[in-house]
C-alpha cells in the first residue's frame, strides 16, 4: 500500500509539474515563437514518458532522472526571465506614474485622465497635481464586476474633500500586441503597473464605454482611522516610485489588483487577514463589511444596491464633478 501511494503521489507530481513548464516554455517570455512550441513539446512528452515510466522498474530511475534535469533547465531558465520597464506598451499604459513629497505635500505626476470616446478611442491626457496627505478624508473601495460575483477589479480612490479624488488601479501591464489573459499571468507574461488616474478615466471608462461585457461599478467608503488612510497612501505611492526604478511581474494569483491593496494594507497593525474571499475578489465587499470596515448602520444588500453607480455614472458623463453625482442617491 505505501508503495502505490508513494507512485500516486510521484505522478501527481509529474503532471503538475509537466504541466506547469510546458505552459512555462510556451509563453516564453512574452512571446510565442516555434521553437519554444517544439521544446514546450519535447518537454510534455518527457513527462509523459516519465509518467509510463513508473509502471516499469527498469526505466523507471532512468526516464524520472531525464524528466527532472529538464525540469530543472526550464525552472532556471524561468526564475532569470526579468521584468522591465522598456517595451512598446498600449497607449493607456504608456506612462508610469510617480511622486515626489516635500513633507506632507505629495506632488503626482503623470495621473491619467482619457478623454474616451469609445473603450479603444480616446485622447490621451495626463497632469500633475500636488496633494496634501493631511487633507485626506477618507478611501474609497471601487469593485467592477463583468462575470458573475465571485470576479471583481478591485480599486481604491482616495477622497481629499469636494471633489477631489485620486484613483489607483493595480493591472497587467500590456504591450501593443498583448490582450490580458488569466493563465498567462501566472507566467511572468505581463509586468506590473499602479494606474494612477482621475475617476472620470477609471470608473467612467467601466461604466459607460466597456460593453463587451458590459461591467457594473460599486463604491464603498471603507471606515478606519484617518492615520491609516495616510499610512495605506504613502506605502501605495512608496511602491509606485519603486516600481519605476525596479519593475516586477504582475501574477494572477499572487500580486493583483485585490492581493496587492492587502499587501500594502499591512503597513497598517490591525489590518484584516487574508481570507478566501479575497482571493475571490468578488467578495471582498462583504468580508470588509463582516470585517466592520464598512457601513454597519444598514445591511449589506441594501448597502450594495447604493453602491450601485453605473446609472449615476451615465448621468454624469463627462461633468466636471463627476465624482461628486455618481455619488449622489438616485
Amino acid at each position: 500500500m505505501t508503495k502505490i501511494i508513494r507512485t500516486f503521489s510521484l505522478a501527481i507530481i509529474i503532471i503538475l509539474t509537466c504541466v506547469w513548464g510546458v505552459l512555462a516554455v510556451y509563453f516564453g517570455d512574452s512571446s510565442t515563437s516555434m521553437v519554444q512550441t517544439v521544446i514546450a513539446s519535447i518537454f510534455g512528452l518527457s513527462g509523459l514518458a516519465a509518467l509510463i515510466g513508473l509502471a516499469f522498474t527498469n526505466w523507471r530511475k532512468r526516464l524520472l532522472s531525464g524528466y527532472v534535469i529538464l525540469f530543472a533547465a526550464i525552472l532556471v531558465w524561468w526564475l532569470f526571465i526579468t521584468p522591465s520597464n522598456q517595451r512598446i506598451w498600449q497607449p493607456d499604459v504608456a506612462k508610469l506614474a510617480h511622486a515626489d513629497f516635500d513633507g506632507d505635500l505629495m506632488t503626482v505626476h503623470n495621473i491619467r485622465n482619457f478623454d474616451y470616446r469609445s473603450e479603444f478611442d480616446y485622447q490621451p491626457a495626463y497632469y500633475t497635481k500636488t496633494f496634501d496627505i493631511n487633507k485626506l478624508q477618507g478611501i474609497d473601495l471601487i469593485s467592477v464586476y463583468w462575470m458573475g460575483p465571485a470576479i471583481a477589479h478591485t480599486m481604491l480612490s482616495f477622497y481629499f474633500g469636494g471633489n477631489d479624488y485620486l484613483t489607483v488601479s493595480i493591472e497587467a501591464r500590456k504591450e501593443s500586441t498583448e490582450g490580458y489573459s488569466t493563465i498567462k499571468g501566472f507566467f511572468r507574461q505581463f509586468e506590473l503597473i499602479y494606474i494612477v488616474a482621475d475617476e472620470r478615466d477609471l470608473i467612467r471608462l467601466r461604466t459607460n464605454y466597456r460593453k463587451d461585457p458590459p461591467e457594473e461599478v460599486y463604491i464603498y467608503r471603507l471606515q478606519g482611522p484617518a492615520e491609516n488612510g495616510k499610512r495605506l497612501l504613502k506605502e501605495y505611492f512608496k511602491k509606485i516610485n519603486e516600481l519605476n526604478e525596479s519593475p516586477e511581474f504582475y501574477n494572477t494569483l499572487l500580486d493583483n489588483c485585490t492581493t496587492a491593496i492587502w499587501l500594502r494594507n499591512r503597513v497598517n497593525t490591525h489590518h484584516i487577514p487574508l481570507s478566501w474571499k479575497i482571493l475571490l475578489s468578488g467578495y471582498v465587499p462583504e468580508y470588509l463589511y463582516e470585517s466592520g470596515r464598512l457601513d454597519q448602520q444598514i445591511p449589506f444588500t441594501q448597502l450594495q444596491q447604493q453602491a450601485h453607480v453605473n446609472s449615476r455614472a451615465h448621468r454624469a458623463d463627462q461633468a466636471a464633478d463627476f465624482s461628486t453625482l455618481i455619488r449622489q442617491p438616485n
